[in-house]
C-alpha cells in the first residue's frame, strides 16, 4: 500500500481550476490541465512513492510483476496493468473520436509498425495493440455526445432546421433509416470538399439559430440541446465537418455519480465537465473532427459502428460492502466502484478481501480517509491516490471527514 502520484497532462481543452482544486494546488493554474493519469501506461506512468522517492509505476510493475499484479491478472492479461484510471477535466469539447476493437487495434498497430511510422509521430493512429473500452463517471454535471441517434429522430431534427440545402441529405437518410443510411450520410458530410462544406455549414448554422428563436412553446424543446451544441461547436471549430456530424449523435447529460460506458466503434465527444474515467490500458484514438490533431477519415470509417443506440446512463449498484457501489460493464480489463463514507458514524469499508488478488488503485475525490493494511497506515486526502498491490493485505478504509468519496479501480475479471 503506497501513495500514488498521477501524471498531469495539459491540453488546450482542459480546465485551469478543476484539477488544481481537486489536488489542493493554487487555482487557476498557469496552463489548462486536462487529464490526471493514474496507471502504468508507458506514455505517462504515475509514480509510486517509496521511501519518500517517486518511482514510475511502469518500472515498479516491470521489476516485480507477480508481487504487484498477482498470478491471476498475469494469466489473463500478461505482465502489465490492464487498466488506466484518469481524472478528466473538460472546459472545452474534446475531439470527435472512436476507439478500435481488439482485433482492429492489433491489425492497425502491426500495420503501422511494418510501415515504420515512428511511435511518437503525430500521424500515428495506433500507439499500441490494445482496444480501449472506457467508462466515465461524472464528478460534476458532464455533457457528451455518444453514439448515433435513431435515424428517424435525426430526420425529424434535420427537417426542423428548415434548411433547403439539407433537403437532399434528409431524403438520403429518410429513404434508408438504418446503419447503411447513417454511414452514407456521415461519410458524405465528413468528406465534403472544402468549398461544399463552406457553402453548406453556414446555412445549417443559420437554421440552428432560426430553430432556437422560433421555440415559443416551452414544451417544444425536443432538439434544443443538440442544436445549441452544434452552434457552440461551430464557435470553437469554425468550418469543421465535425459540427455537421454532431447533429447525428445522441446528446447525453450525466449528473454527478452517473456513468457512461463506451465500447469499440462508438463515435463520441466529451463536451464539458469533470469525471473519473477508466479504460483498458491503451491510448488508441481515431479522430473525426473538432480537433487540430491528426484526422484519418478512412481509418475512422473502418472502425465505426453505425448501429443507432440509446446510450444507457449507468447508475452504480450496491454491493455486499456497506457504502460501496459498483458500475457494471462488460469490460474484463477493469472494474470501477464508488465508496461513500461518513465520519460521523461507524463507517469502515474493507477492500480486497473477496476473490481479488489483483492490483487496485484508490482515488479520493472528496473528504479524507485513513487506509490501514496490517501494520501500515496512510492518509488519503482529497485528490490523492493509493496503489494497492496484489501482495498487500486486506485494506480497511476509515473516513476521517464527512462526505468522503473514494473510487476503487481494479481488474474486472478478478474483482467483485
Amino acid at each position: 500500500m503506497r501513495q500514488l502520484e498521477g501524471a498531469l497532462r495539459s491540453y488546450a481543452w482542459g480546465s485551469r481550476t478543476a484539477l488544481a482544486e481537486l489536488c489542493g494546488r493554487p487555482s487557476p493554474s498557469a496552463h489548462p490541465e486536462a487529464e490526471l493519469w493514474l496507471g502504468a501506461h508507458p506514455g505517462d506512468p504515475a509514480r509510486v512513492i517509496e521511501d519518500n522517492e517517486p518511482r514510475s509505476l511502469w518500472d515498479v510493475v516491470a521489476e516485480a510483476p507477480r508481487r504487484e499484479l498477482g498470478e491471476r491478472s498475469i494469466a489473463a492479461f500478461g505482465e502489465r496493468l490492464p487498466f488506466l484510471l484518469k481524472v478528466l477535466a473538460a472546459e472545452e469539447p474534446l475531439s470527435l473520436q472512436a476507439h478500435p476493437s481488439a482485433e482492429q487495434a492489433r491489425e492497425g498497430f502491426e500495420r503501422e509498425e511494418r510501415s515504420g511510422v515512428p511511435a511518437d509521430s503525430p500521424m500515428r493512429n495506433y500507439r499500441d495493440g490494445s482496444h480501449k473500452p472506457e467508462l466515465v463517471v461524472a464528478l460534476t454535471r458532464f455533457e457528451a455526445l455518444a453514439g448515433f441517434r435513431d435515424p428517424h429522430r435525426t430526420v425529424r431534427l434535420l427537417g426542423a432546421l428548415d434548411v433547403p440545402e439539407l433537403e437532399n441529405y434528409v431524403a438520403l437518410l429518410a429513404g434508408q433509416p438504418d446503419p447503411d443510411g447513417l454511414r452514407a450520410l456521415f461519410t458524405t458530410w465528413i468528406t465534403l470538399p472544402p468549398h461544399a462544406l463552406a457553402a453548406l455549414l453556414p446555412r445549417v448554422l443559420d437554421g440552428c439559430v432560426g430553430y432556437l428563436s422560433s421555440r415559443t412553446d416551452p414544451a417544444d424543446t425536443e432538439f434544443v440541446p443538440e442544436v445549441r451544441t452544434a452552434l457552440e461547436l461551430s464557435e470553437g471549430y469554425p468550418g469543421d465537418a465535425g459540427v455537421l456530424a454532431s447533429l447525428l449523435l445522441n446528446r447525453v447529460t450525466l449528473e454527478p455519480g452517473q456513468g457512461l460506458f463506451l465500447d469499440a466503434g462508438n463515435l463520441h465527444a466529451y463536451l464539458h465537465g469533470t469525471a473519473v474515467e477508466i479504460m483498458a490500458n491503451s491510448d488508441n484514438v481515431l479522430r473525426g473532427g473538432l480537433t487540430p490533431k491528426h484526422v484519418d477519415v478512412p481509418e475512422l470509417l473502418r472502425v465505426l459502428d453505425f448501429e443507432s443506440v440509446d446510450v444507457p446512463v449507468l447508475t452504480a449498484e450496491g454491493t455486499e460492502r456497506a457504502g460501496e457501489f459498483v458500475y457494471r460493464t462488460p469490460a474484463p480489463e477493469f472494474m470501477l466502484s464508488r465508496i461513500d463514507l461518513d465520519a460521523s458514524g461507524a463507517s469502515a469499508v474493507a477492500v480486497g478481501e473477496v476473490d481479488s488478488d489483483g492490483p487496485q488503485i484508490l482515488l479520493c475525490t472528496s473528504g479524507a480517509a485513513k487506509l490501514s493494511s496490517g501494520s501500515q497506515s496512510m492518509m488519503l486526502e482529497r485528490g490523492a491516490a493509493a496503489w494497492i498491490s496484489a501482495a498487500d493485505n486486506e485494506v480497511q478504509i476509515q473516513a476521517s471527514a464527512e462526505d468522503t468519496q473514494i473510487f476503487r479501480a481494479g481488474v474486472g475479471a478478478l474483482l467483485s
